[in-house]
């Protein structure tokens, strides 16, 4: 007998999100993985339904991977997805299952749980945590939000919920923003429940990424997958309880194709399963907050160290002006307060941490003769230097060159170096600390050195100073930490963009929160800023999430940005300029033909207007109606591309 299935396949030739047809002499079940033929070669695929015997001929299934299926709730999720956030098949399928999938041999699978009677004790709940869980327990909500202070205890919730989950017989999902963390809060978790945690995460090598996929879907008993965003779509059974840790951060937002908002998907992935979704943050987004303030969800309020023990003192905070030039004596980047508090910090045995939101080691290279500068050949933008490699590179789109040595326009050796990078600050700290132990995270890191690799180094106190990027913000927990140094307050007010404001109060409220948390009695805080009378500055330093939020909520009201409105960012890449803004307003003039309730801006170049050679030209499409968005998305040229829901509009 012949039966019939519409299968959703994964290759990037195949640009619909609709299934096709396949026959097979066996009986198949929807979610099943199989291997078919496509064109001239073999690829993955998923069992949406069996078909009915259809009027054409069709290809046979090569091969089944799997005798066991998809969660039905997993298919679900895929099949919301594909309409919430449009796009092919294959790339809605990759988020789902690993193309290395279909590499497990058969025999080699095994239980997720392993048995270990080696049980860390939990510390008592704080009235608040207390306080927290009762609330979560006894609710009808299925989503709650922990906006907890830095410090409140959130991991200690998320511990407790997923021993009430486990102990129903149910699995949870934990996020975590990056990479980085997932060491930290998975070791966290492993303490409480030995065996039961399995780590997902790009940075796996794609045997250990199979493996423990694997595990995940052949797992009978409960299980805590811990990952980033990607870690939502394993398929997990039985699922109880999604945990978003920092749940205010951009990198939840996937920033290709299909552009999903990972906080939006766990809410209809909590749906599905009827679990519980429960985000943590200290600075929740403007418009989740709001979106649960106007749908009377659960916020959770947190504003006490969850300590056995008061905080003898408050963390030294001291504002330094940047351009009061004799503040800065000993080095031109870097505070005589911040290298005094380091030196402090030395002498105690304690760490240090300076962050600063730039990488390399200056950001523009110019010459002093003829005003040259030096602009990356495919994209045009400034490039920035990287000493330890004596090379310039595009952090666009990632050319490298030598760096110069004289100016290739008027042959001047008067090239100087301006801004600063992290590498420019592990440099300079290296000059006046050499005997110390410094370490700098951020994405120019090898390997070897990026967090997830370094993390026990640090949180043990193995390091001095710690130099980094925001990769180092995000809910670290330094017991030796008693000084934190930000070079430069205002770096991201700098952006013309909607999500400045949010982007810089969550960061300098995150830097803020790495010390004052009770390991030491001594903290100090020092901040470098051109605008010490900045309100988003002293937001952040009074810890006022009200004052923030209402203000902003003022403004994006006034000029129609989320929360009161959905966007779209529709964007082409052209090979000159004029090209692509007459190609803009023809498609502005084709979506009008719509007569949906929108409003389209002009279209501007991008921040970065060439890329790749390509001259990148974009407009906003604005409506209180999401459909509307999704309509215009299916009249899109396929050479275009686009992003609904933006996190922002660089």
């Amino acid at each position: 007998m012949t039966y019939y299935y519409d299968i959703w396949v994964s290759t990037k030739q195949f640009r619909s999100s609709s299934t096709l047809t396949y026959s097979s002499d066996k009986k198949l079940n929807t979610g099943n993985i199989v291997l078919v033929p496509f064109r001239n070669k073999i690829v993955l695929g998923v069992i949406k339904s069996s078909a009915i015997t259809p009027n054409f001929k069709t290809r046979s299934i090569d091969n089944q991977i799997h005798k066991k299926s998809l969660p039905k709730a997993t298919i679900r999720l895929l099949e919301w997805l594909m309409r919430y956030y449009p796009s092919t098949s294959s790339t809605h399928l990759q988020l789902f299952v690993p193309n290395s999938v279909a590499k497990i041999e058969k025999g080699t699978i095994k239980n997720a749980v392993s048995s270990n009677i080696h049980k860390k004790i939990a510390p008592k709940l704080t009235k608040e945590q207390a306080l927290a869980i009762e609330t979560i327990d006894r609710s009808e909500s299925r989503s709650f939000l922990i906006h907890g202070n830095t410090g409140s205890g959130k991991t200690r919730i998320y511990i407790e919920l997923i021993k009430n989950t486990v102990s129903k017989s149910k699995s949870a999902i934990v996020l975590v923003p990056e990479i980085g963390l997932s060491p930290q809060i998975a070791q966290s978790i492993e303490d409480y429940f030995p065996g039961k945690v399995i780590v997902m995460n790009s940075g796996l090598s794609e045997k250990t990424k199979r493996e423990n996929w694997n595990k995940i879907l052949t797992s009978v008993s409960p299980i805590i997958v811990v990952g980033p965003r990607s870690a939502l779509f394993t398929p997990v059974n039985n699922l109880g309880l999604i945990v978003i840790d920092e749940a205010h951060d951009t990198s939840y937002k996937q920033d290709s194709a299909p552009f999903y908002q990972t906080t939006r998907v766990a809410a209809k992935l909590s749906e599905i399963t009827n679990s519980k979704l429960v985000m943590g943050t200290a600075s929740p987004l403007v418009s989740d907050y709001y979106l649960f303030k106007q749908k009377n969800i659960p916020i959770i309020r947190m504003v006490k160290p969850a300590l056995p023990y008061k905080i003898k003192n408050k963390p030294q905070i001291e504002i330094i002006d940047i351009a009061d030039k004799s503040l800065f004596t000993k080095s031109s980047w870097l505070s005589d307060k911040i290298l005094e508090s380091v030196r402090i910090s030395l002498e105690n045995n304690e760490q240090s941490l300076i962050f600063l939101n730039r990488r390399g080691t200056a950001s523009s290279i110019i010459c002093q003769n003829c005003g040259w500068k030096a602009l990356c050949s495919n994209c045009n933008t400034s490039m920035t230097y990287h000493a330890d490699h004596h090379q310039i590179i595009c952090h666009s789109c990632g050319y490298k060159q030598k760096s110069p040595s004289r100016c290739p326009k008027c042959n001047s050796h008067d090239i100087i170096y301006k801004g600063v990078g992290t590498k420019a600050i592990e440099a300079e700290l290296k000059k006046i600390f050499p005997f110390s132990n410094i370490k700098r995270f951020d994405k120019d890191n090898l390997v070897k050195d990026k967090l997830e690799k370094n993390y026990l180094d640090i949180s043990q106190g193995n390091t001095d100073i710690i130099i980094g990027t925001q990769i180092i913000t995000k809910g670290l927990d330094l017991p030796k930490l008693t000084t934190v140094g930000i070079v430069m307050a205002d770096q991201n007010l700098a952006f013309p963009d909607f999500s400045s404001d949010e982007k810089s109060f969550q960061i300098l409220l995150q830097v803020i929160g790495r010390v004052g948390r009770g390991h030491q009695d001594s903290n100090r805080i020092i901040i470098q800023t051109f605008d010490s009378d900045g309100a988003i500055l002293n937001a952040a330093i009074s810890k006022d999430y009200d004052i923030f939020y209402n203000n902003q909520l003022y403004i994006r009201k006034k000029y129609l940005f989320p929360p009161f409105v959905f966007m779209l960012k529709i964007y082409c890449k052209k090979n000159n300029a004029s090209t692509a803004k007459n190609e803009c307003l023809i498609l502005i003039n084709q979506i009008r033909e719509l007569n949906l309730a929108t409003k389209i801006s002009d279209p501007v170049p991008a921040f970065h207007e060439k890329v790749n050679n390509k001259y990148v030209w974009q407009f906003v499409v604005k409506s209180k109606n999401r459909q509307n968005l999704l309509d215009i998305i299916s009249k899109i040229p396929s050479d275009w591309f686009y992003d609904i829901d933006p996190a922002n509009l660089l």
